[in-house]
C-alpha cells in the first residue's frame, strides 16, 4: 500500500470526523460500498463532518501526493466512492436536510441519501424529484443527472437544481448558480464528480401530496405484447403520469401473493401524480391492459414510493451494470428483450427502461451536461445476487445482454449506470458536451485531481 509523505495523525488531528485507517476495528465496514462486488482498500477513510474536514482532506491528498475518492451515499454502480490506496472523503455524516415550506426549496448536504430527502420534504407535502431507490445518495444521482419517477412531470434532478456549494481541488469553496461560477454550474448538472466535492445542494421542490403509483405485473410470456402496448402508450400520457417498463421475478414475499412467489414476469411501475379521482381516470385505462398478474397500484406518499424497493435490493448483494441510452424501443430490441429475459440468471436480476420524455425534453441539449435530452428511455441491465460465487454468471448474462441490445440503441448510456467502460465510452456518454466539459475542468481541476470518477481530463 503507498505510504504518504505525512503521518496520518496530521489528518486526524485536523478533523472534527473520524480518520479510519486500515488498523481499525472499523476499517472493513467504512470502506464497504453498495455493491459487493467492489472490494477495494484505500489508505484511509475521512468520515467529514464540515466543509472544514472535506478542505482538510482535499490539502493533506496533495501534501501526500495521493489520489482522492469522494463518497457520498455509496450507490455508484462501479464503487468508484472508495479507490484502493487513495483517501476516501465520506461525506455520510454530513447529511442534513433544511425544508423552506414557503419558498418550496429544499437544501441538502452531500451525504443524505433520498429517503433523507423524501421524509423531510414530505412532511410538507413536497418532494424533489429523485430516482427509485431511498438509500441513493443524493450526491452521486444528482451529479449524473437524476432519471427517476417524476422526470416527465419535472424534469431530471438537475432541471431542478438551484445552486451548490463546491468544495474544488485547491481546497477553496465556491457558490454555483445562474449568476455565479455559472460554467461550474453548468457542468455539475450531468457531469459527475469532475468538478469537486458537493458539500450543499439547493433544490426547487414540486408540491405533490400523494401519488397513486405501483407496479402492475404480466406473464413473462407477454413481454413481447406489454413492450409493444407500452412503447407507443406511455408517450402519450399527460406529464403527471409516468412508468418504468421492467423484466424481474415475483419476490418471495408479502405484499405479493404466495402463488406468484420467485415467478418470472415483467411489467410497468407507475406512478401518477394526480390526486383524488383525476388520478383514477387517468390510470384506469393503463390498469385495464392486458391479463395483469398483479396490480399493485395504490395511494401513497412519495417517500413510501421512492423507498418501496430499498428491502429488496439492500446493501451488500453482488451487482453487475450494464446500460444503454435508447431511442425508440424497436421490434428487434423487443426480440432481445423477449430472448435475454429467458435468461434471468438470479431472482434479483432485473432489466428496467426508464422514460425520458415530458419536461426533460424541454431543456436543450447544451443547456446542462447531461446530453441525451432527446432519448426515449435510459436502460439498465443489472445481475444481482448475494452469493460472490454468483458474480461471473451475473456479468456473463448482463454483457450477452447489453452488447446485442446496444446494436439497437444510441452510442452512450447513463453515467450513474456505468461500470468502468473505459475513456470512449465517457465521451460517447457525454456526446457533443465532452469538449465544453473538459474546458469547465481545465478551470477547475486542471491536474485532474478528481480522476476516480467517470473521467472527464483537462482540455
Amino acid at each position: 500500500m503507498t505510504t504518504p509523505t505525512l503521518s496520518f495523525d496530521h489528518l486526524r488531528a485536523s478533523l472534527s470526523g473520524d480518520l479510519i485507517s486500515p488498523d481499525d476495528a472499523g476499517y472493513d465496514q467504512a470502506r464497504a460500498v453498495y455493491n459487493a462486488m467492489i472490494d477495494r482498500r484505500p489508505a484511509a477513510i475521512a468520515r467529514c463532518r464540515s466543509v472544514a474536514d472535506v478542505q482538510a482532506a482535499i490539502q493533506f491528498a496533495h501534501r501526500g501526493h495521493l489520489p482522492v475518492a469522494v463518497r457520498g451515499g455509496a450507490h455508484n454502480a462501479g464503487g468508484l466512492g472508495v479507490w484502493d490506496d487513495a483517501l476516501v472523503i465520506d461525506l455520510a455524516p454530513m447529511n442534513a436536510v433544511t425544508v423552506d415550506a414557503e419558498q418550496a426549496t429544499v437544501t441538502v448536504q452531500g451525504g443524505a441519501t433520498w429517503a433523507e430527502v423524501d421524509q423531510a420534504a414530505g412532511a410538507f407535502g413536497l418532494t424533489v424529484p429523485c430516482g427509485i431507490v431511498g438509500s441513493t445518495g443524493v450526491a452521486g444521482l444528482t451529479l449524473g443527472g437524476g432519471i427517476g419517477y417524476l422526470s416527465r412531470k419535472a424534469g431530471l434532478t438537475i432541471d431542478n437544481l438551484l445552486g451548490a456549494e463546491v468544495v474544488l481541488a485547491d481546497g477553496s469553496v465556491v457558490t454555483a448558480n445562474a449568476t455565479e461560477h455559472a460554467d461550474l454550474f453548468w457542468a455539475l448538472r450531468g457531469g459527475g464528480g469532475n468538478f469537486g466535492v458537493v458539500t450543499t445542494f439547493t433544490f426547487r421542490a414540486q408540491r405533490v401530496p400523494s401519488v397513486l403509483a405501483g407496479p402492475v405485473l404480466y406473464s413473462l410470456d407477454d413481454a413481447g405484447d406489454v413492450l409493444r402496448w407500452y412503447r407507443e402508450t406511455l408517450p402519450a400520457q399527460p406529464r403527471d403520469v409516468n412508468g418504468w417498463f421492467g423484466i424481474l421475478t415475483i419476490p418471495a414475499g408479502p405484499p405479493f401473493p404466495e402463488e406468484l412467489w420467485n415467478r418470472p414476469a415483467c411489467g410497468v411501475v407507475w406512478c401518477c401524480t394526480l390526486q383524488g379521482e383525476q388520478a383514477e381516470a387517468a390510470m384506469a385505462p393503463l390498469r385495464a391492459f392486458g391479463k395483469p398478474l398483479i396490480d399493485g397500484l395504490a395511494t401513497m406518499p412519495m417517500a413510501a414510493l421512492n423507498t418501496a424497493f430499498d428491502p429488496l435490493f439492500p446493501a451488500g448483494l453482488q451487482w453487475y451494470w450494464r446500460a444503454d441510452f435508447i431511442g425508440e424501443i424497436s421490434d428487434e430490441a423487443i426480440a432481445i428483450h423477449e430472448k435475454h429475459s429467458k435468461l434471468l440468471p438470479t431472482a434479483g436480476s432485473t432489466m428496467h427502461m426508464y422514460p425520458i420524455d415530458g419536461a426533460v425534453h424541454d431543456v436543450g441539449q447544451s443547456d446542462t451536461a447531461f446530453a441525451y435530452r432527446s432519448a426515449g428511455w435510459s436502460a439498465v441491465i443489472v445481475g444481482v445476487d448475494p452469493d460472490p460465487a454468483m458474480a461471473g454468471a451475473l456479468r456473463d448474462w448482463a454483457v450477452a445482454y447489453q452488447e446485442e441490445l446496444h446494436t439497437t440503441a444510441l452510442s452512450g448510456a447513463y453515467i450513474n449506470f456505468m461500470m468502468d467502460e473505459g475513456t470512449d465510452r465517457v465521451r460517447a456518454s457525454y456526446g457533443p458536451n465532452f469538449a465544453r466539459l473538459q474546458q469547465v475542468k481545465s478551470v477547475y481541476d486542471p491536474t485532474n485531481f478528481f480522476h476516480v470518477n467517470q473521467n472527464v481530463p483537462p482540455k
